[in-house]
């Protein structure tokens, strides 16, 4: 009995270590003209794939009572960064081919009352299937209309995507066409070493044991 509720313990702690690892690393909250609206950059700085079927989210009243789900992807593998879109499947296309094809990215997407982004200000988090927030949140202020914001892993470190370049190890480029945005979608700041990794999913499981309590 006692073997079994170790193991159950410890199946609790790969999940809350797994989701841990997933960090809101961009947001688009003002495109172009012309550009394909809201979206934003999920990216998971752990070392194995991470299940989100079932996974919702919301702008900055931060309530699962008012989330949408996330639909167009169901996993995101060890250092991968993927884009949410808000939109529907039919509109992935035309947002890739915006992006100049976004060869390798994949993109999901989002709709529903009430969470399209402000351009004055705005934020973004994620929850499990189980309805609890993980460490997947952002905020961010007023927009450069056309940039986006990227976001460190300590929280609310943000910054505006300004130039075509790098930022760190974040590949960054615009838009194709007469209509500039700029933006790094598919990539994202430098994913940290082991040890900082498993600080990370530490203070997940002990940001979930405070929100229990």
């Amino acid at each position: 009995m006692k073997s079994s509720a170790c193991a159950a313990l410890g199946a609790i702690a790969i999940v809350a270590s797994a989701s841990a690892s997933i960090r809101i690393t961009e947001a688009m909250s003002s495109s172009g003209t012309g550009g394909t609206g809201d979206w934003f950059e999920v990216t998971n700085y752990g070392s194995s794939a991470v299940d989100i079927t079932g996974w919702r989210m919301d702008d900055n009243s931060f309530l699962f009572a008012n989330s949408v789900l996330l639909s167009g992807i169901t996993s995101i593998a060890a250092g991968q960064s993927v884009i949410f879109i808000e939109g529907t499947a039919a509109d992935v296309a035309g947002f890739a081919s915006f992006w100049g094809g976004l060869s390798g990215v994949s993109v999901g997407y989002y709709s529903g009352s009430g969470i399209s982004f402000g351009s004055g200000g705005d934020g973004v988090v994620l929850f499990n299937a189980t309805g609890t927030e993980t460490t997947a949140r952002a905020t961010f202020g007023a927009a450069t209309t056309g940039s986006s914001f990227y976001f460190d892993l300590a929280p609310n470190n943000v910054g505006i995507v300004s130039t075509v370049g790098t930022i760190g190890t974040q590949v960054t480029f615009a838009t194709t066409g007469s209509v500039v945005n700029i933006g790094s979608l598919g990539t994202a700041i430098a994913i940290p070493a082991p040890g900082a990794l498993a600080l990370l999913a530490a203070a997940g499981i002990s940001a979930r044991r405070r929100r229990a309590n």
